[in-house]
């Protein structure tokens, strides 16, 4: 579950830049590279950090 939210949350700060980035009128095509990296950044720490601990 705490993934979920992780998950929720960036995706709202990545829904608020893409707004502000369509505000300073950027580049379509480097609103959606930039959404992605911010995906695929949203992924990687979401798992870092909600990733149970292996047993020793």
């Amino acid at each position: 579950m705490s993934f979920g939210i992780y998950v929720v949350g960036f995706l709202i700060m990545i829904g608020g830049l893409i707004y502000g980035a369509t505000i300073l009128h950027v580049a379509t095509h480097w609103i959606v590279v930039g959404a992605l990296v911010m995906g695929g950044l949203a992924l990687l720490k979401g798992v870092q950090a909600t990733r149970g601990k292996d047993p020793s």
